[in-house]
């Protein structure tokens, strides 16, 4: 009698370092609803429920932080009714899981220009951080209304407005100065960036923090992502030769 395989999780466990933090770039709503002739909110709402399951494979997996791309600038210039829809969803989705993540131990933060936002919309993002705060297991961060560009650009401001003030001399500023304005500051710069529905691009996303981040991209349209997805981007990391530029002895 031959032992069972092990499970994609057990070969995570087995099988060396786990990336400490992963970003997720969550693509194929809109395909995935027009495949099944449905209007895209329906994508969305499918959508909403693959973000639990990386989620919970996150925290079985042992990983630090999960960074996920809900909302770009661009998608400002959506159709109104389906930017309504995701608001609404945002709402819905933090008055369903925010006690559940608070149990698991599950820290959200969402990061991005959230003046944007509608009072209702803000005020259910204000909610969800302020019952999440104590989390230690998993620091979700959900950016929205973000765009890697103007993220740049508001830490360059910053820092030009520091020295303005006399509070900083222009050759202190290094990378460590300007990381330390982004949105993700604290958060040590994701390890694994992972890409749905088969898309070779970064689309304006954390373009300073991926910069030695492992690519993996998956064909899986993002409603059908499940923790199985995940674990298999983690094993592909593991893979990974990490030189950071530099050549192997």
């Amino acid at each position: 009698m031959t032992d069972a395989p092990a499970s994609r999780l057990d070969q995570v466990r087995l099988h060396g370092a786990v990336p400490r933090h992963v970003a997720i770039i969550m693509d194929g709503n809109g395909r995935w609803a027009r495949e099944r002739g449905l209007e895209r909110p329906a994508g969305h709402q499918a959508g909403a429920r693959a973000v639990r399951e990386a989620v919970e494979g996150a925290l079985h997996a042992g990983v630090e932080v999960l960074t996920v791309f809900a909302f770009s600038q661009e998608n400002w210039q959506r159709p109104a009714a389906e930017i309504d829809a995701l608001m609404l969803l945002l709402e819905e989705h933090v008055a369903r899981e925010s006690d559940e993540l608070r149990r698991e131990g599950v820290r959200v933060r969402m990061l991005g220009d959230l003046d944007r936002l509608a009072p209702r919309s803000r005020e259910a993002v204000d909610r969800i951080e302020a019952a999440t705060r104590d989390g230690g297991n998993l620091a979700l961060n959900v950016c929205l209304s973000y765009g890697a560009r103007s993220e740049i650009v508001r830490a360059a401001r910053h820092l030009a407005e520091q020295v303005a003030r006399g509070e900083l001399a222009s050759e202190a500023i290094d990378e460590a100065a300007l990381a330390a304005q982004l949105y993700t500051a604290g958060f040590p710069d994701p390890d694994l960036l992972i890409r749905t529905s088969g898309e070779m691009r970064i689309s304006n996303f954390l373009l300073w923090q991926v910069a030695y981040a492992e690519i993996h991209v998956t064909p899986v349209l993002w409603p059908d992502f499940t923790r199985e997805d995940l674990y298999a981007a983690i094993l592909d990391f593991q893979r990974r030769d990490r030189r950071f530029g530099r050549v192997s002895a």
